[in-house]
């Protein structure tokens, strides 16, 4: 064991991890991690939630008790999803408390079915707020294009965001654009901007994978040269945008109102192809004011032979900007890219909870009292 996550914690990046199952809450792993690999923050989603509730142990109460109320299966899956992430708050709360509400966070996605419709997903976040009801939770909404609108409007109201789904850089710099916008709305209704935190969910190896599959399908050596750089680049790319946009007279104006910063979150962060170091999502996207969220084997690879060497995205935006357009040269649409991902990101959410549901409601049914 190294201390490579200590390190990388110094360097100012939030140490998340990505996954959560009521069996990691009661047995106490999650304030083992927190303790001892220096977790600051969970992150959950729909796939998440779908394998825990279908393969994890500690759930079979709480289903019998549903069960018997005869509840619906999309209200059971908010009873039981809601819970853990309430308990996790829990665990987290210290650490919400020490680092000033920036960290100790939990994240809950809104339903992924409601990914294109705007005033849905309001209402949804609205819903899932009030229902945790803890102060160190983030709502999640996907950066769609209805995403956008609910994300000023969430915002505006007070609710904390993790924004998911980030995959290009235009959107990104829409995101940040909600983002402020939503800051703006909730001062002028004379809301405290230093309760308000938000993090924009930027993914990293899917962005590898499609693109390495184009590459290969091109052949060349320069193709294959460029293998394993596009999702570096995109995100260093992305972090040079958080800096201009933080950077701007329109955000000094909110910091004056005590405001915080929408940190990038580096999402995806477990390696997908076994050529490539299994920390290279980690050890290569270091710079402060940044979170990256780890699945547990990435978080352990880390710990054990991570190579954190300081800030690895300072003065890289030259070679960033290159690759990236080398990969245009070759005949591969980034545009293309990133828009197959982010719906290819929407289905796979949607399909996990549509799984959810049915596996729910297979549980319910089969621990439903018999009549009479």
């Amino acid at each position: 064991m190294t201390d490579a996550l200590k390190r990388l914690s110094d360097e100012g990046v939030a140490i998340w991890l990505d996954d959560l199952s009521r069996k990691r809450i009661t047995s106490g792993n999650l304030s083992e991690l927190i303790d001892q690999q220096h977790v600051v923050g969970v992150t959950t989603n729909p796939s998440i939630f779908q394998k825990a509730i279908s393969h994890g142990d500690g759930y079979e109460q709480q289903l019998t008790d549903l069960a018997t109320r005869k509840v619906t299966v999309d209200e059971a899956i908010r009873m039981i999803t809601t819970a853990d992430v309430r308990d996790a708050a829990d665990i987290l709360r210290p650490v919400f408390d020490t680092t000033d509400g920036q960290d100790g966070r939990v994240s809950i996605e809104v339903d992924p079915r409601l990914a294109h419709h705007t005033e849905a997903t309001v209402a949804e976040a609205k819903q899932l707020a009030w229902l945790v009801d803890r102060p160190n939770t983030l709502i999640k909404i996907p950066a769609t294009k209805a995403g956008l609108p609910a994300i000023t409007e969430v915002i505006g109201k007070g609710i904390s965001v993790n924004v998911t789904l980030i995959f290009s850089l235009e959107r990104y710099r829409e995101v940040m654009d909600a983002y402020l916008a939503g800051l703006e709305k909730a001062k002028a209704a004379g809301l405290d901007l230093s309760k308000i935190h938000s993090v924009a969910s930027f993914f990293v190896s899917r962005v590898d994978t499609e693109i390495d599959k184009r590459l290969d399908a091109i052949g060349t050596d320069e193709a294959k040269a460029l293998k394993g750089k596009a999702a570096l680049a995109n995100a260093r790319l992305a972090y040079q945008a958080y800096e201009e946009v933080f950077g701007s007279d329109r955000w000094a104006a909110l910091d004056k109102a005590h405001a915080n910063k929408q940190r990038p979150l580096w999402a995806s962060t477990g390696v997908k192809d076994p050529a490539y170091k299994d920390t290279l999502y980690v050890d290569d996207l270091v710079a402060p004011g940044t979170v990256n969220t780890m699945p547990e084997a990435t978080l352990d690879a880390t710990a054990d032979h991570g190579q954190i060497t300081g800030n690895t995205i300072a003065g890289t935006y030259e070679q960033a900007r290159a690759e990236l357009d080398g990969i245009a040269k070759l005949g591969i649409s980034y545009d293309d890219v990133v828009q197959l991902l982010e719906d290819e990101g929407v289905e796979k959410f949607e399909a996990s909870w549509i799984d959810l549901l049915n596996s729910t409601e297979a549980e319910l049914k089969r621990l439903a009292p018999s009549e009479g």
